[in-house]
């Protein structure tokens, strides 16, 4: 929760309570919009369960062509295709719970995945990062713990996604520093990358023991997620094949993702890029139900266009927001929880930015996106995360979140007293009606400044990117970290050393 600073009180007025917010727990106000007709719907969900059982999904890894043949798919082990039968699907609909616990390390922080429920996530998986600062560069360690700091520190952000990718630590042992950087640095839910089974289970030991549980109470609830990415179109690769069966034995969640952009890996068509997004997304969520029957899982979409001119992604578009509005109608028709996303593809937090950015975080709030990623901070389609970015993006994800809020209209909210106390002509600034509430009624911006021009200038002219910067310094000067088990925080070291005198983990790929 950002601390808001008082207002100085004007004489006479009575003390003024702190304005209180609860950003944590948010449901979605909005009602859903719809881009297609219910039938069209149906018709997309139809076509998708005819694409899985007539033309198939490619599975590069065997065991999982194995789970899919024992529950009835029909397998060609030369081709490695699998077609998944209609009832194959229906089955795992049925057990995928519709709502489930995410457990934090700060039970303030839990969250429940389900419909109507708003999680915000930053961007994620970038390769690079960027401040006005020390510019451009390749992730490194110490920009994904500083990313982390700066997500504990905002409430409106709810689980911890992998920022940037710390390319200065080894591939065989970057689990063990977001790891570390995750329990070190944030009470929030964390994510564990899906590279192999070795990485992810290892993982999971250093998380169960951080938390200090049995392996029977973390296989009870969902304490991590994973992110599973389909290869479009119509191929599950095998370490997110492994993911999945990794996830779903352990009882933790997987968030399904097709990146689906149209005219590339999909049609070109808004309704044609769903449809193949919603198959592939029913195929890895049979593939998790058939491992373990009830595991926690989260379907998801990530579809927009491409440029046509030069092929590159492009996010926030029109099309980009009619495809969330699919997503949230296909989610809806089989009742599971949903991930969206928004995303710019501007190379730097101008103007294009922000305007896809919140263009496309509109279109996921508009399509009941339990789940929105890359909601802050996220520039030139994933390729980097901007620390300025991500604090002007959060100032819009404050505001819907005060949209959230209810708002009251009882009796001393329409404020008959105060229309009695000013006279016509008059002004309301000390009317005792405003006097009782003025440092608390209003939100209190993060980045914006309100000031008028000729205060603004006296101030330096600082733009509001320039003031981002301010901002994220004094959040990591500044910051404390959650509170820790010391012994357990000595033990998860201790781990780590040894694994990675014994020679780390390599990834599967």
């Amino acid at each position: 929760m950002t601390d808001l600073p008082r207002r100085r009180r004007g004489r006479g007025a009575p003390p003024q309570k702190a304005r209180t917010t609860n950003y944590r727990t948010l449901r979605n106000p909005f009602p859903p919009m719809n881009v297609f007709s219910d039938d069209r719907i149906a018709a997309m969900h139809e076509a998708a369960l005819d694409v899985l059982e007539r033309l198939g999904i490619k599975v590069l890894q065997p065991e999982a062509r194995a789970q899919f043949k024992a529950g009835g798919a029909r397998v060609d082990e030369s081709l490695e295709m699998v077609h998944i039968g209609r009832e194959m699907v229906e089955a795992a609909l049925n057990t995928a719970p519709k709502s489930f616990p995410l457990i934090a390390g700060n039970p303030d922080r839990n969250l429940v995945m389900e419909l109507g429920s708003m999680i915000f996530q930053p961007g994620a998986g970038c390769p690079h990062a960027t401040d006005l600062e020390r510019g451009r560069r390749p992730g490194t360690e110490q920009d994904f713990r500083e990313l982390i700091t700066l997500t504990q520190h905002y409430d409106v952000l709810h689980m911890i996604p992998p920022l940037v990718e710390p390319q200065d630590v080894p591939i065989h042992l970057r689990h063990y520093a977001m790891t570390t950087g995750q329990m070190e640095l944030t009470d929030k839910l964390p994510f564990i990358f899906s590279r192999g089974t070795g990485q992810v289970e290892e993982s999971f030991e250093m998380l169960r023991d951080f938390r200090g549980l049995s392996d029977a109470a973390f296989a009870a609830n969902s304490h991590c997620y994973t992110i599973i990415n389909t290869n479009s179109p119509r191929q599950l690769d095998i370490p997110m094949a492994l993911g999945i069966m990794d996830f779903a034995r352990h009882g933790q969640m997987a968030i399904i993702t097709p990146f689906t952009l149209m005219g590339a890996m999909a049609p070109i068509t808004v309704a044609g890029a769903m449809t193949l997004s919603h198959a592939e997304a029913l195929a890895a969520i049979t593939l998790g139900q058939l491992v373990n029957p009830g595991a926690p899982v989260c379907y998801g979409t990530f579809t927009s266009n491409v440029d046509m001119k030069s092929g590159a992604p492009v996010f926030g578009t029109p099309e980009h927001f009619k495809a969330s509005l699919a997503a949230g109608q296909l989610a809806r028709h089989i009742g599971l929880p949903w991930r969206c996303a928004s995303g710019s593809a501007a190379n730097l937090g101008d103007v294009q930015a922000a305007n896809e950015t919140q263009f496309g975080t509109w279109g996921c709030l508009l399509a009941g996106a339990t789940v929105t990623l890359h909601a802050a901070g996220w520039l030139e389609g994933g390729l980097t995360i901007s620390y300025e970015k991500l604090v002007t993006d959060v100032e819009v994800l404050q505001m819907v979140a005060e949209l959230c809020a209810a708002t009251p209209a009882d009796e001393a909210e329409i404020a008959m007293d105060a229309l009695e106390e000013v006279q016509p002509g008059g002004h309301f600034f000390g009317a005792s009606h405003t006097m009782e509430r003025y440092a608390t009624e209003f939100y209190e911006p993060v980045v914006a400044d309100f000031a008028n021009f000729g205060t603004w200038e006296e101030r330096g002219s600082v733009d509001a990117t320039t003031r981002a910067t301010d901002i994220w310094k004094g959040i990591l000067r500044d910051f404390t970290p959650p509170a820790a088990n010391g012994d357990r925080m000595e033990a998860l070291h201790k781990y780590i050393a040894d694994r990675t005198a014994a020679g780390g983990c390599a990834p599967t790929s």
